[in-house]
């Protein structure tokens, strides 16, 4: 591998894991907003809810885009860039920990963007009602 090719390798890795990091994030900011926006009668807060929900599903959306596309390269490149460095180093088990846990989280971020989608059919709803 060429030295070039190893940093932008080495970039998309860093960044795939930035956007798990994001699409997680993103998701438990927008619960923790949910948990407080009990009271549907306030049109007000209802529209800066869906307004919120709006801009943060989109950075949910890229994030799990560049998951998937950032995932190709890295999978392709994983034997050569990160197996052989965590075996070289003993550190197998902290690689394996690694990747556990990024699965864990992306799967807790698609949870809560299901549960969310619920939260905001119920906030539509009440604001058509109210229309």
């Amino acid at each position: 591998m060429s030295p070039a090719l190893g940093v932008v390798v080495m970039m998309n890795n860093y960044l795939h894991d930035v956007a798990t990091a994001l699409f997680v994030s993103s998701g438990v900011a927008l619960w923790a907003i949910q948990k407080h926006h009990l009271d549907l009668s306030v049109r007000e807060a209802n529209l800066y809810f869906l307004r919120l929900y709006g801009s943060m599903s989109r950075l949910a959306k890229f994030s799990l885009i560049w998951i998937l596309v950032g995932g190709v390269p890295r999978l392709y490149f994983y034997v050569d860039f990160e197996w052989a460095n965590a075996v070289g180093k003993v550190q197998v088990p902290a690689l394996i920990v690694k990747h556990v846990m990024i699965f864990i989280a992306v799967g807790a971020g698609v949870w809560l963007w299901t549960r969310l989608r619920k939260k905001v059919a119920r906030v539509r709803a009440s604001l058509e009602a109210s229309a």
